[in-house]
């Protein structure tokens, strides 16, 4: 299962984590996903997906009861 949203597509950041004497060490920034019950828009029937905050906080989707 991949660490991505299945609303927005958000996927793990990499870049260099620089230390003060400049030493480049990769570093992978994870986004914030939940694991939740949400009504399928299309279908209308509930399934479970992987969810960023930020889908959840503005309403893109609908949790089930």
């Amino acid at each position: 299962m991949s660490r991505a949203c299945e609303i927005c597509g958000k996927k793990p950041l990499k870049g260099h984590k620089v230390s003060h004497a400049n030493n480049k060490n990769l570093k992978i920034w994870q986004p914030n996903l939940h694991k939740v019950r949400c009504v399928d828009k299309l279908t209308g029937e509930v399934k479970r997906m992987r969810v960023c905050t930020r889908c959840l906080k503005s309403g893109l989707v609908k949790k089930a009861a």
